[in-house]
């Protein structure tokens, strides 16, 4: 893939899932949510050139930091993502305007390094970007699915031995 189908890629995933997010929606704790990010994972190392031949260690260091901040914005995503419970005991979400501020910190740290990354003279791919893209969704999912799991779990009362026995028959009396 060229590097301006990885942009539109990139722009396209995060208006995406930015959009949808937004919305309430139900959270299906049993669904491959993890599937998307290994795509996108996939999208990113199956290209050479993540890191820069003539500046290694510098690359190396941009794409880890570019990789953390991704995993921390995902983190951030999911703890300031509100979760309710249904009578029906369906999970629902919906993102919360700190999860805006959390997204703008993220795309303000990765504009600083890139700008880094630039006064340093290193080439930057956006393979780094996709890859650190794929570990936003990962996390935030992989946390909100734990916080239902965790949620449902104690919403629901707890059971009583001899719970689900059959009961013996009451005499009745004339």
């Amino acid at each position: 893939m060229s590097g301006l189908v990885n942009a539109l890629v990139i722009v396209a995933v995060v208006v995406l899932v930015i959009v949808r997010q937004f919305r309430a929606h139900r959270i299906d704790a049993d669904r491959r949510w993890w599937l998307v990010p290994a795509v996108l994972t996939v999208l990113a190392l199956r290209r050479p050139g993540m890191l820069d031949p003539h500046h290694p260690t510098e690359s190396a260091l941009l794409l880890g930091a570019e990789v953390l901040i991704g995993l921390a914005t995902g983190a951030g995503w999911a703890w300031t993502t509100r979760i309710w419970v249904e009578a029906d005991g369906a999970a629902w979400s919906r993102s919360t305007k700190a999860s805006v501020s959390v997204w703008i910190g993220g795309i303000a740290l990765r504009v600083g390094l890139f700008a880094v990354g630039a006064s340093l003279g290193v080439h930057q791919d956006s393979s780094a970007l996709l890859l650190a893209l794929a570990g936003t969704p990962l996390v935030r999912s992989g946390l909100l699915v734990w916080r239902v799991r965790f949620l449902v779990s104690v919403d629901r009362p707890a059971t009583a031995y001899g719970d689900g026995m059959p009961r013996p028959a009451q005499k009745e009396r004339v």
